[in-house]
């Protein structure tokens, strides 16, 4: 059996874990083959392939039941976001139930307020860290093994400043939190400041066009980073390359140019174990 726990996986390789984000099953395959050992499941892919903004408008249900259609695709371990939790404590508690019935690894919420908004725009606003932390900790009560870890996000960086977020990355670590996640540090010298004060395993987000800077997997392990999550980077170029296809389709009338930038049958059917002689 693959192994799930994912403070387990770090602990047996150097330096910090790369975490792609996948948006459905296909996605999510192509990330396993890639050879990545984990896989993140994006609130915001699952929001935006849906036609919706990263604003947490999918139910608990929802997520549960797009999220279940990669959980059962893939073998390596999957972090679920599930945004603000759903709710108050008792709706974190049920969600941490559902999602690890389902088979997932790990949940990740975090401390906005509802509707939240994506974590590198501006206006976000947090809830009393006191209230946040009883969230975390009937989280991680509610879980039936310490091996699904709970991942708490802090986006008081961007509703505050960063004293605010360590002070409540202290408090969330004491409710139960496995996992650290600042959200929207804006300098290499805000994550390394993090990093000393925040005695935990840390997350951190790579996304494209936010506020934090672009560093390499090498600079992550060297801050001491545990995870590196990469959450839109499969949806955004898979987006524009689809823009850029139709638009030539459109253009020219015919697909016949865009074969070399396809994927194949052939490759599509190996991704997807089906066997056409059975």
């Amino acid at each position: 059996m693959a192994e799930k726990n994912l403070l387990t996986i770090k602990t047996k390789r150097k330096g910090a874990l790369p975490i792609p984000g996948a948006f459905n099953a296909a996605s999510a395959m192509l990330i396993e083959k890639a050879g990545f050992e984990a896989v993140y499941i994006s609130g915001a892919g699952l929001s935006n392939s849906n036609g919706l903004p990263d604003a947490g408008l999918l139910s608990r249900e929802e997520v549960l039941r797009l999220s279940s259609y990669i959980l059962k695709a893939v073998s390596v371990p999957a972090v679920i976001d599930a945004d603000t939790g759903f709710g108050g404590p008792q709706d974190a508690a049920l969600t941490v139930k559902a999602f690890e019935e389902a088979g997932a690894s790990a949940i990740q919420i975090e401390d906005q307020e509802f509707p939240k908004r994506c974590g590198h725009l501006p206006g976000k606003s947090v809830i009393p860290a006191a209230e946040f932390a009883e969230k975390v900790r009937a989280a991680a009560s509610a879980r039936s093994s310490k091996d699904f870890q709970i991942i708490a996000r802090t986006d008081a960086r961007g509703a505050g400043t960063l004293d605010e977020a360590i002070q409540r990355a202290t408090l969330y670590i004491e409710a139960g939190a496995d996992i650290i996640f600042p959200e929207a540090l804006e300098t290499r010298e805000e994550f390394i400041e993090f990093a000393r004060a925040v005695k935990a395993p840390l997350m951190a987000n790579m996304t494209e066009f936010g506020k934090s800077p672009y560093l390499t997997m090498d600079d992550w392990s060297e801050m001491g980073y545990s995870f590196v999550l990469f959450p839109m980077t499969a949806f955004r170029t898979g987006m524009k390359a689809m823009e850029e296809a139709l638009s030539e389709l459109k253009e020219k009338g015919t697909q016949k140019g865009l074969l070399n930038r396809m994927q194949t049958r052939e490759e599509l059917y190996r991704l997807i174990k089906y066997d056409i002689n059975k």
